[in-house]
């Protein structure tokens, strides 16, 4: 087969064309272009006001601290890929791009790992788990995310908590309604609202093997409890208090299980006495106490008896009986006594019976 001469004609132009960029491209480096130092660092971190982990001086830091900060260095000598695998092994960056210009600019450009949920078992464990299902760990910087506790383990974390995290973050209203996670012994899940003073409990999460099934199982999941939720929050606690039960149940479908606050531990604070019943009460304990020396001596008392000597005993119970004892012997005298004296007028009317009786015996003389 013979080519036509169009054809060898561009197969040629473009061999030419190539080698003259070539030959461009290899005297642009001869003339210093790689010698042209290095005057400006332009460091990007996405994300970085959501999660706050990493900020630009922290990778200036590091590249510092490492010797490979390109501030001053010539561009040939500037290792880009070292850069790259050196910020690359951070626990807190997921992917890091470095290239640099030909006046002397070299970027930066770095990628976050997103952690979805802290965790804070209570076998001691303080981790972070991020949106790839991978343990980050703790640093001074904080953010804004939910906080797990209870009984977690490493594989529960980072195959349930964190698509349960995701789950939560990606809604607007959940991730600022919810503030805490528990996970009860048998895996079960509490869940602490921001709003009110009771947990909700919400049931143990879907099992599925398979990482996205367990994902779309876990949002169903999720869509369901919290339109309930949503649903009595709206027509249940609005009109009889948010902070009424301290404990509601939604794990089982249709029917919500409330725990009302008990009274007991319900604190009572302490009323003031006024100063001026301060100042009464005060000046009434003296008196009292005054009152209280004369009345003891009314305690004790005096038995007369006949032909004994009068003593005087201790008031106590059994001779609190004796007065009552006491009491009967002049009801027995003032009986005597009246008797004496019906005697003695009978007497006295006899008397004067005889004494006419003379006068008449008398004047009959």
């Amino acid at each position: 087969m013979k080519l036509s001469r169009s054809k060898i004609f561009f197969v040629v132009s473009d061999v030419l064309i190539a080698v003259y960029l070539l030959v461009a491209f290899c005297s642009f480096d001869k003339k210093g272009g790689n010698h042209t130092p290095c005057n400006k660092v332009s460091i990007d971190i996405a994300d970085n006001v959501t999660s706050g982990f990493i900020d630009a001086k922290i990778i200036k830091d590091r590249l510092q601290k490492n010797g490979i900060y390109p501030i001053g260095k010539e561009i040939c000598k500037i290792d880009t890929r070292h850069i790259e695998e050196m910020l690359s092994k951070s626990p807190f960056v997921q992917t890091a791009n470095c290239y640099k210009t030909e006046g002397g600019h070299v970027y930066i450009s770095v990628t976050q790992r997103m952690p979805v949920i802290r965790i804070k078992a209570e076998n001691g464990d303080d981790y972070y788990v991020d949106d790839n299902d991978c343990v980050m760990p703790t640093t001074h910087y904080t953010s804004d995310l939910i906080i797990a506790t209870g009984n977690i383990n490493r594989w529960y974390a980072t195959n349930y908590l964190s698509p349960l995290g995701r789950v939560i973050m990606a809604n607007e209203m959940w991730k600022n309604l919810i503030e805490q996670i528990n996970v009860l012994p048998n895996y079960s899940i509490e869940i602490v609202p921001r709003i009110g003073d009771h947990i909700v409990h919400i049931g143990r999460l879907p099992d599925c093997k398979n990482r996205t099934e367990r994902f779309a199982a876990i949002k169903k999941f999720m869509d369901v409890k919290m339109t309930r939720l949503s649903k009595f929050y709206k027509y249940g606690l609005s009109t009889v208090g948010w902070n009424k039960y301290s404990y509601i149940d939604i794990e089982f479908d249709n029917q919500i299980i409330c725990r009302k606050k008990s009274s007991k531990h319900a604190y009572v604070a302490p009323v003031a006495m006024p100063v001026a019943v301060q100042q009464t009460a005060e000046q009434a304990q003296p008196t009292a106490e005054q009152a209280q020396p004369n009345a003891t001596p009314t305690q004790s008392t005096t038995e007369p008896t006949q032909g004994k000597k009068e003593t005087t005993k201790p008031a106590t119970k059994e001779v609190e009986k004796k007065p009552a004892k006491t009491e009967k012997k002049p009801d027995k005298t003032e009986k005597k006594s009246d008797k004496t004296e019906k005697k003695s007028a009978k007497s006295d009317k006899k008397s004067k019976d005889d004494k006419p009786q003379k006068k008449k015996s008398s004047n009959k003389r």
